[in-house]
């Protein structure tokens, strides 16, 4: 069983290229899917709302934004309340996949978190600042917040060098999914 991590830069195309080796490779865990599952969870609001003072008749999500983009050390203060749930999370997908040949695991701070030693492959996404800021700004966000998080993440030149392949994801879908695939043909 070889656990690979996916990571990349904000908005460069890591849960495509997840869902791609998922639908072909193995299971995957998203730590994004599992932060969204967090804050539909009415204990999960309750902690936030009393962190940041919010109250529960606002959008959460649309209050922390306006937060972070004020106060830069809101994403600090979060984090520390969202990554110890992710990683129950992550173990417990661990546990029920562990007799699996392949495990993904797609953590978008992966190397930021430290996280490198747990995994056997770490696979870095990346894309170009335009696009990524392209397809930030096509999903909702804006260019101040693409900025904000952008900014927070260690810069790509850095994180390459704790992963074991680099997919440069600028072109088309077919293109992401044959060089995700080829990569698989060293390990089979």
């Amino acid at each position: 069983m070889k656990k690979i991590g996916i990571t990349g830069s904000l908005a460069s195309g890591k849960s495509t290229a997840s869902k791609i080796l998922a639908k072909y490779k193995g299971p995957l865990f998203s730590a994004d899917e599992i932060v969204n599952k967090l804050y539909k969870k009415v204990s999960f609001q309750k902690i936030i709302c009393k962190n940041f003072k919010i109250s529960k008749k606002h959008n959460i999500k649309k209050t922390l934004r306006k937060k972070i983009l004020h106060d830069r050390t809101t994403i600090k203060k979060l984090e520390k309340i969202i990554h110890p749930l992710v990683r129950k999370e992550m173990n417990k997908f661990f546990i029920k996949n562990r007799t699996k040949r392949f495990i993904f695991f797609e953590i978008p701070l992966l190397i930021e978190s430290k996280l490198m030693k747990f995994f056997d492959l770490i696979i870095f996404i990346k894309a170009n600042k335009k696009i990524r800021l392209k397809r930030f700004k096509k999903k909702g966000g804006s260019s101040r917040l693409f900025n904000v998080l952008n900014n927070k993440q260690i810069k790509d030149n850095l994180k390459v060098k704790f992963c074991d392949h680099v997919i440069v994801n600028e072109n088309n879908l077919m293109i992401l999914k044959k060089d995700l695939l080829d990569i698989f043909e060293k390990y089979e």
